[in-house]
């Protein structure tokens, strides 16, 4: 077994040369309008769509990024390293949408959580690698009883791994590509995925009548959690910016000249209210607007507004419950799922506020791959989305029906139609 950090001549060499193409490409023209787009996207004067494709969720057997067929390095550490080099640099290529490339290679903190004293249990159905439905038992049978066993969780960082990493990196490609250590710890400051799994789906629906006072008990318990987890970040001087080409709402990139805030001094701590939250409730979709603003949506805004800015929403439509969410005063990028009221929510977002559309992935997963009826929808939401600033995010992808050349396909449609 290989020992930490240990690396093969060949497998260096390997990395260096990807750590190189990468830097070039980084500084490429093409690279540098992206990046000069993403920046203009988020004010009042976008250049132009953004176009966006995601392919790691995809679960055919011939895939579009396939480390067991495109990784070259042997080591398994080495593997590691050139898997966040190299799937960039494929996805350039080979997918070509707006991704950015920097010309950095990050790391993130080793940071640890403990659980909240009870776990869900989980009874997984064999699907052959596909996905597939799962039954489990949530963590509180006894409500009352039970939710006493709960407690805060506490965190804790490793700061002598995460340092040593960097340092071994540095080693072996820190005069090609500066490595710096930026990263985030969680994708979603969402609480009702957690709730689900302390309390079950069901539960959640009945307790706002059965149990009201032990849903906001529960909720305030997730909340103050959250952000008890935040501040710790915070406190430890472990947060970084995510202003970048890094992965925030659900599915967008960083880029904006609106954070870090004004105030932050070059050197200094980063702050929550330097960075992108996303907030998102997709399990509420059945839940009515009433509903919605009682039991989940002040929970949501403690937490939200102590960031510098909001993206909300992921696969829910949020067009009935907008009267409630446009009360975040930090709300800058709001998902349009496949089943949001476009019309609705272009009127809505103006251009004040990203209109983050999310097309149907079935259009490009089905047996048929029919152009016509993407260009069409394409074209719906150009026009429907025309005066506002736009990105359209092709995610949540599983099949491809094993013709990977599907997804660089839709992003060279979406780039004729918008050029239009």
């Amino acid at each position: 077994m290989n020992q930490p950090f240990e690396i093969s001549a060949a497998d260096r060499d390997i990395l260096r040369r990807i750590a190189a193409t990468k830097v070039e490409l980084a500084h490429s023209e093409i690279n540098q309008e992206r990046r000069r787009a993403w920046l203009a996207h988020d004010t009042a004067s976008p250049l132009r769509p953004m176009i966006l494709a995601e392919s790691f969720d995809i679960r055919d057997s011939v895939k579009v990024f396939d480390p067991t067929r495109d990784l070259l390095c042997s080591g398994d550490w080495a593997r590691t390293i050139e898997h966040q080099l190299f799937v960039e640099i494929h996805r350039f290529a080979n997918v070509a949408d707006d991704h950015v490339i920097e010309p950095w290679y990050n790391l993130n903190w080793h940071v640890s959580a403990t659980d909240y004293g009870l776990n869900k249990t989980v009874h997984t159905a064999s699907n052959n690698g596909h996905l597939g439905a799962n039954n489990w038992e949530p963590a509180l049978h006894d409500f009352d009883a039970d939710f006493k066993k709960l407690h805060q969780r506490e965190f804790s960082v490793d700061r002598p791994t995460t340092l040593a990493t960097k340092e071994a990196v540095d080693k072996i490609i820190g005069d090609i590509i500066p490595t710096r250590i930026r990263g985030s710890f969680y994708w979603t400051m969402g609480m009702t995925i957690k709730a689900i799994d302390l309390i079950g789906l069901e539960n959640l629906m009945l307790f706002m009548y059965d149990n009201p006072d032990g849903l906001h008990r529960l909720m305030s318990f997730l909340c103050e959690d959250a952000i008890a987890e935040a501040e710790w970040l915070e406190r430890e001087e472990l947060l970084s910016l995510n202003n970048e080409n890094d992965y925030i709402g659900s599915g967008s990139e960083g880029y904006t000249c609106d954070l870090p805030q004004p105030d932050l001094q070059q050197g200094s701590p980063v702050r929550m209210k330097d960075c992108w939250v996303l907030s998102e409730s997709q399990e509420t979709v059945g839940v009515g607007p009433d509903l919605f603003a009682e039991f989940i949506f002040p929970y949501q805004q403690k937490i939200a507004e102590k960031f510098g800015k909001c993206y909300y929403g992921c696969c829910e439509p949020v067009d009935n419950r907008w009267h409630i969410l446009k009360q975040l005063t930090n709300l800058a990028r709001v998902s349009v799922s496949p089943w949001a009221n476009q019309e609705f929510m272009a009127d809505a977002c103006g251009r004040n506020i990203v209109f983050s559309r999310k097309p149907n992935p079935a259009l490009i997963s089905t047996a048929a791959f029919n152009e016509d009826a993407i260009r069409n929808d394409l074209r719906h939401t150009l026009q429907v989305a025309r005066n506002c600033s736009l990105e359209i995010i092709m995610k949540d992808v599983h099949t491809l029906n094993n013709q990977p050349g599907r997804l660089k396909r839709w992003v060279e449609l979406a780039r004729e139609e918008s050029q239009r």
